[in-house]
């Protein structure tokens, strides 16, 4: 009894100690921590890392035979994902998909092909290796960072094609570029001049996809510098069939990166990819 009138008197004491303006600042104090655990956690649900750097955690080859191949032999390396053909030299590629399946998006990545890798990267892919690829197709005639229909009408939107010039050891020294023999259909695309400028040779670049809506509106920057504006819902180009394409992909898919089959795919040619990073702009 003795003890709980003690208790009593403490509790009482602590209470009465705290005056009005102490009550409104703990107030205050816990609820803007709570609103901050909030915050955080739907920064840590919208804002996904899709590569923890060591391992093939959360991806997949493509697990039919595909027009490419098996899948191709993808492997961390220097903490990059590296893809390159099953083996090397063979013809055999394929691609490594994310195990999710994302509808509306920005991805940021960093990549590093070799010169003469045709590669791609993926977006509202399936395991057949069908999506909308942003071309990473460094290679004489190649281009990186305009759309490409892969699997779905070989549509593209890429005005210009770019080429490599050599020094004496035949080793790719800078690029150029000239304009594509058919002119895409009219939208917002970087200048040949000032891709050339923005893409680092022989170094990481980094590149943005933002996907939205189906048929999708997706727009590409390589190193910060808006490169090409694709909007599904206009584009008249050759291939694209819209109602076709919507019923076939979906409105959500994997994330996936991509070694080309054939024979054109250097001997020993890699291409690599790392701080792979997806923000949410749609609820799942």
């Amino acid at each position: 009894m003795r003890g709980e009138r003690r208790r009593v008197f403490i509790c009482d004491f602590f209470y009465e100690s705290l005056t009005m303006p102490r009550i409104l600042l703990l107030t205050l104090v816990f609820w803007s921590n709570v609103l901050a655990v909030a915050t955080s956690k739907a920064v840590a649900d919208d804002d996904i890392s899709l590569f923890d750097g060591k391992t093939l955690t959360g991806w997949h080859k493509n697990p039919e035979r595909i027009g490419h191949g098996t899948g191709g032999h993808w492997f961390v390396e220097v903490g990059a994902i590296t893809g390159e053909q099953d083996p090397p030299g063979s013809g055999n590629g394929g691609i490594l998909l994310t195990d999710r399946k994302f509808k509306d998006f920005e991805l940021t990545i960093d990549m590093k092909p070799d010169w003469g890798v045709c590669s791609g990267l993926f977006v509202r892919s399936n395991d057949k290796g069908q999506c909308f690829q942003m071309m990473v197709d460094y290679h004489d005639a190649g281009n990186v960072g305009h759309i490409y229909g892969e699997g779905v009408g070989g549509f593209n939107n890429r005005p210009f094609e770019v080429f490599g010039t050599y020094n004496d050891k035949k080793e790719l020294a800078s690029l150029t570029a000239k304009p594509t023999s058919v002119a895409p259909p009219p939208a917002f695309s970087i200048t040949s001049e000032a891709w050339l400028k923005a893409w680092k040779v022989g170094d990481w670049n980094t590149a943005r996809v933002r996907v939205v809506g189906n048929p999708p509106a997706i727009t590409t920057w390589i190193n910060g510098v808006k490169t090409s504006e694709f909007d599904g819902t206009t584009f008249d180009g050759k291939g694209y069939d819209k109602a076709k394409i919507a019923q076939t992909l979906g409105d959500e898919g994997s994330i996936a990166v991509q070694v080309h089959g054939g024979k054109s795919w250097p001997d020993g040619a890699k291409c690599r990819w790392k701080n792979i990073r997806v923000k949410l702009l749609s609820k799942p």
